[in-house]
């Protein structure tokens, strides 16, 4: 039984990838082969660098090259404001929006017990006890406007609440069933400006 040859496997692996098919996995892989061998080294190189180098923000759970991460440590954020997203690239699109000065939760996915996903499968333990712990004004929710991740945000508001911290909700400048990372700047920009009370 003979194994795929290094294009095969690379196709394979490629097509792994969200949002790339076989076809695209294929142009990709030609293009890694036409490339320059110290390009296809760099590539390599920087998703080997990836594997090793970049771990989970023992206080907000944020993808880090540091323990704490970079936005945890900044003193000039405003620590009484924490926002909680599902997904560490949600983080990079409420950033991009250059609006949002306060720090981040980040949970790893919502709540869909269709899924299997209860509340021991997230960081939502982890998020209650920040809230006993700090010194926080408000918490504002900022999952995806879809079934689950309104069903995460009213079931961390019953937590949260009861501590005392002010719970908000992102308002909804971004589309139902939208993914935050694909809203535009000035849409989500004006989510968290219109976050309303949970």
């Amino acid at each position: 039984m003979s194994s795929a040859g290094p294009i095969a496997r690379l196709v394979v692996e490629l097509a792994k990838l969200p949002g790339v098919g076989e076809k695209t996995a294929a142009r990709l892989a030609f293009h890694i082969l036409r490339a320059p061998a110290e390009d296809a080294a760099a590539l390599a190189s920087a998703i080997t660098d990836l594997r090793s180098k970049i771990r989970l923000c023992s206080r907000c759970w944020n993808f880090t090259e540091a323990d704490p991460c970079d936005i945890c440590r900044d003193e000039r954020r405003e620590p009484g404001l924490l926002c909680v997203v599902a997904h560490p690239q949600d983080v990079v699109a409420i950033e991009r929006t250059g609006g949002y000065r306060g720090r981040y939760h980040v949970l790893h996915g919502v709540l869909s017990p269709l899924d299997g996903i209860g509340p021991e499968d997230l960081r939502i333990a982890e998020l209650v006890r920040r809230c006993s712990e700090e010194s926080l004004r408000e918490v504002i929710v900022a999952t995806n406007p879809s079934v689950e991740g309104e069903t995460t945000a009213v079931y961390l508001a019953k937590l949260i609440r009861p501590l005392g911290v002010r719970t908000s909700r992102i308002a909804t400048g971004v589309p139902m069933g939208g993914e935050l990372e694909y809203a535009d700047r000035l849409t989500l920009a004006r989510a968290i400006d219109g976050r309303r009370e949970l």
